[in-house]
């Protein structure tokens, strides 16, 4: 067999960070680290090349060598996808389709041979037992939580690894927590499971072997749901190896805002070499918080919370959400406010959506509230919401647009990484850093853009020479990393104002309501 493994292209969205790579002659993020893993569980004698379309084009050629075209994509990835089983068909091959976008839109692809949807421990395995039997299913699917003590180590020869920012690695699956609007509870439970540290070390050997020697993402939806495990087993272990490499892999995960009670795991954390953790702060709104039951936020002082965690050597990055039925007319200035003061300086503000099979979505549902999810793009900070607000969306938009020109600007913007800086205290760990080329791309990629060609290069080169002499330690990551990241989030921004206000309203308002269709 000859597989070709294919991650559909994003459009321009937050995560993307697509500017601000450019400029580090870096083509993505992070690798698409499901795909890669499923491709360990094919058979070892089947030949197998990884086309990610975000580093580089899919060809004809690419298509015609395969027996089997394999695809796993989110909702962002839908028209890509699209195009991907498009091409494919041209040339009558077989396609094979998994990941967030089949399992929740398969009915919309009919051009799919077969479904493996589910986690792949499980519905993998009996798609190929019944290919080698030559009587495949159109569709597989289960809703079994899978043991994954027995995921194999992602194939990172199929990789081009100089193309990305991070590596990637998962230890757990699943959240304890139940946010109404959350899906990850639908595709990874409750239950939080994890692998062994055994595991662990394995993953890490593998990207180090592999000849990487910069940053690794562990993107768990949340690293923290076993503190126990963690504390006692995983993070003592990655210490010894971080610590065994120089510290080489600065890493960096996903948590909850409960991190900040646990004096121990973020002192465990910061030793094993966590430099930056995305938390979702949501909403400011204790209503809101209630509303969408997330519990672990409420009755907490959560500026506090984001500054102990960044005192104790990790950089937080935030989630935040306008939209929900109990917001204010206050909260855009309330968000704002937070934003500023706590000194999240990646910070994602996005429109409430609702994911199918959500608490959240089912309740709209009873309210004939949806609307039609082919408005529902998944980018996080697009201007789409597939739902009719209990605000005036006229107000919701425009509140909306008012909380991303403020916090993009330049001046809040480095303002933000100015208080970040005096906040936050690195760990005394022996790291080993080293300079490479892209990161003088970086640099002055930095200066000609923000520095030269932006209308707020006053603001720029105040705080480059502020943080040159004041924190000359933070100086390389604050102004080649912090700073262009800013720049692609002005960028991204800039898209999503083109349209007037009262145009994006109207396309919403004429959109059928879910019920209806």
């Amino acid at each position: 067999m000859k597989i070709l493994l294919v991650y559909p292209e994003y459009p321009e969205t937050f995560w993307s960070l697509r500017h601000a790579l450019r400029m580090m002659n870096k083509k993505a993020l992070v690798p698409p680290l499901g795909i890669i893993t499923v491709a360990a569980m094919l058979p070892q004698e089947w030949e197998k090349k990884l086309v990610d379309m975000n580093i580089e084009a899919l060809t004809d050629k690419d298509i015609q060598w395969a027996d089997y075209v394999f695809i796993s994509a989110m909702l962002v990835q839908r028209d890509s996808a699209k195009e991907v089983i498009t091409r494919s068909r041209r040339f009558d091959k077989k396609i094979v389709a998994g990941g967030p976008l089949f399992q929740m839109e398969h009915e919309a692809f009919p051009d799919i041979d077969h479904f493996v949807l589910g986690e792949g421990e499980i519905t993998l395995p009996i798609f190929l037992k019944d290919l080698a039997g030559e009587r495949p299913r159109h569709f597989y699917n289960s809703e079994e939580r899978p043991d994954i003590t027995q995921t194999p180590v992602p194939l990172w020869p199929l990789v081009d690894k100089k193309k990305y920012s991070l590596m990637a690695m998962q230890y757990s699956r699943g959240c304890p927590f139940d946010c109404d609007f959350c899906d990850i509870i639908i595709f990874n439970g409750r239950k939080p499971r994890t692998k062994t540290k055994e595991q662990v070390i394995a993953e890490l050997n593998a990207i180090y072997d592999s000849g990487w020697r910069e940053g690794v993402f562990i993107v768990d939806d949340n690293f923290i749901g076993d503190k126990r495990k963690l504390k006692e087993e995983i993070l003592p272990a990655i210490i010894e190896w971080n610590r065994a490499h120089d510290y080489i892999f600065p890493l960096f995960t996903e948590a909850c805002i409960n991190l900040a009670d646990d004096e121990e795991l973020m002192d465990l954390m910061a030793q094993a070499g966590f430099t930056a953790v995305f938390i979702g702060v949501e909403t400011t709104s204790e209503k809101a918080l209630a509303e969408c039951n997330k519990d672990q936020n409420r009755n907490r002082d959560m500026i506090e919370c984001v500054k102990t965690i960044q005192r104790h050597g990790m950089e937080v990055w935030g989630g935040f959400i306008v939209g929900f039925d109990s917001d204010p007319l206050t909260i855009f200035q309330d968000q704002i406010n937070f934003i500023r003061d706590s000194g999240i300086v990646i910070a994602m503000v996005g429109l409430l959506n609702a994911g199918r099979g959500t608490p959240f979505y089912e309740r709209l549902e009873k309210e004939n509230r949806l609307i039609e999810m082919s408005n529902f793009y998944g980018d996080n900070t697009g201007c789409s919401i597939n739902f009719i607000p209990r605000m005036k969306m006229e107000v919701l938009f425009e509140g909306y647009f008012n909380i991303l020109k403020n916090i993009y600007s330049p001046r809040e913007y480095y303002e933000r990484i100015s208080t970040f800086i005096r906040e936050y205290r690195p760990p005394k760990l022996k790291i080993k850093r080293r300079l490479y080329f892209y990161h003088l791309r970086g640099l002055f990629g930095s200066i000609w853009h923000m520095g030269i060609l932006e209308s707020g290069r006053r603001y720029y080169w105040k705080f480059f020479f502020r943080t040159l002499f004041r924190h000359p330690r933070n100086f390389p990551y604050a102004v080649i990393y912090l700073t262009n990241c800013g720049y692609h989030f002005r960028k991204v921004f800039e898209t999503y104002v083109r349209m007037p206000v009262r145009e994006i309203v109207k396309a919403h308002k004429e959109q059928p309501h879910q019920r209806d269709t």
